[in-house]
C-alpha cells in the first residue's frame, strides 16, 4: 500500500466512461435502425470478430447474443487468416470491432466478406478508416476520452463498444418476443433457468405428502405431520378433494381448546390456497411471498393435491 495514494483516478474513471456511454445515446437512429435489420434478417449468425481488447469484448457481445436467442459465433480476426475463416457462412451477418478501424487483421476478413456478399457491421471511432468504408453499416462510436491517464489502454472505447453489442442484442430480443421459457431452454444450469421450471417438476409426491381424511382424528394428524418437514398437513374428502389445510400454527392456537376433542375440520383452514402443476417456480416463490406463506399444494383439475412445494425447495432452486 502506497502512503498518500488517491483515489481520484477511481472515480475520474467512472466519470469519463459515463461520459462515453452518454455520448453513444447520440447515435444516428438510421444506422441504429440498419444494423437491427441486418441481423434480424440473417439466415445465418452472427459472426463477431475482432482483436485485442476489441476481441474480448466481442467474445462476451457472441455470448450475449448466443444467450438471449440469436445464434453467434467469435471468430479471431487472425485465426481467421489461417482456416478458421471457414466458420463463415454465406448467409451469416459480421460484426468487426476496431477502435481505429484500421487493424490490419481485419482486411482479410473484410476480403473475405465482400467476396461473398456477406454484409459487415462495423464498429469503429474513425469514419475515415477502412473498416468504416468497407461496411454496410458503420456504427460510428463517439471519440471521447479514454479513462486510462496514458490515453493509451482502450477504457472508455471498449466500454462503449460492449454498451453497443448489449444495446443491439436485447434489441434484437425483444423485436423477436424472446420469453422468459426462451431463456429457460438456453440456460438449464443457471437459477433463472432452474426457476423457470413448473412446480410439477420439483414438487413432493406420493407418501412424502402429508395427507388425511377429514375423519381421522386430531392425534392421527399430529402423527402425520410430525412425520415430515412441512409443518402442515393437508385435509382431503370422501372424494379426494383437498378440502382442508392444518398447520403447526393452527394446532398451537388450539392448544387451550381441549384440542384432541376437537373435530379436524374445526381446526383445518377451509379451502387453502393451492395451484395447479404447470405454474412456473419463479411465479410460485413471488405469489407465496406476497401471500405470506411457506407452503402450498398442487392439485389436479380435480382438485386432487397431487404433490406440495415449500419455500425451501424454491430458495434452493434460485442459487
Amino acid at each position: 500500500m502506497h502512503a498518500g495514494y488517491s483515489l481520484d483516478r477511481f472515480y475520474e474513471t467512472i466519470r469519463l466512461e459515463t461520459r462515453g456511454l452518454n455520448a453513444i445515446l447520440e447515435l444516428d437512429r438510421t444506422i441504429v435502425s440498419k444494423a437491427v435489420s441486418l441481423i434480424l434478417n440473417t439466415r445465418g449468425k452472427v459472426v463477431v470478430t475482432g482483436v485485442g481488447k476489441s476481441g474480448i469484448v466481442g467474445e462476451k457481445m457472441t455470448a450475449t447474443f448466443a444467450s438471449t436467442g440469436t445464434p453467434a459465433l467469435f471468430v479471431h480476426s487472425s485465426e481467421a487468416s489461417h482456416g478458421d475463416m471457414g466458420m463463415i457462412g454465406s448467409e451469416d451477418v459480421i460484426i468487426m470491432l476496431s477502435n481505429s478501424g484500421e487493424t490490419k487483421e481485419l482486411f482479410d476478413v473484410i476480403q473475405f466478406a465482400q467476396a461473398k456478399k456477406i454484409p459487415i457491421i462495423g464498429m469503429t471511432r474513425n469514419a475515415d478508416s477502412a473498416l468504416a468504408r468497407n461496411s454496410t453499416v458503420a456504427i460510428l462510436v463517439p471519440p471521447t476520452e479514454e479513462a486510462c491517464p496514458l490515453h493509451l489502454a482502450p477504457t472508455t472505447s471498449t466500454t462503449q463498444m460492449l454498451a453497443v453489442g448489449d444495446a443491439l442484442a436485447v434489441t434484437v430480443m425483444e423485436i423477436r418476443g424472446f420469453t422468459p421459457d426462451d431463456f429457460a431452454v438456453l440456460h438449464p444450469g443457471g437459477s433463472l433457468g432452474r426457476l423457470l421450471a413448473t412446480a410439477q417438476e420439483v414438487m413432493h409426491t406420493g407418501d412424502a405428502m402429508p395427507i388425511v381424511r377429514n375423519d381421522v382424528s386430531i392425534k392421527d394428524a399430529i402423527s402425520a405431520m410430525m412425520g415430515r418437514r412441512f409443518g402442515c398437513i393437508g385435509v382431503v374428502d370422501e372424494t379426494g378433494r383437498l378440502a382442508g389445510l392444518v398447520s403447526d400454527g393452527d394446532l398451537r392456537r388450539h392448544l387451550n381448546d381441549d384440542l384432541f376433542d376437537q373435530d379436524i375440520a374445526q381446526v383445518m383452514t377451509a379451502d387453502p390456497f393451492t395451484v395447479g402443476p404447470e405454474m412456473k417456480c419463479r411465479e410460485l416463490m413471488e405469489t407465496m411471498n406476497d401471500r405470506r406463506i411457506t407452503v402450498v399444494f398442487i392439485v389436479d383439475r380435480a382438485h386432487q393435491p397431487i404433490g406440495i412445494v415449500d419455500m425451501h425447495d424454491l430458495v434452493a432452486l434460485g442459487r
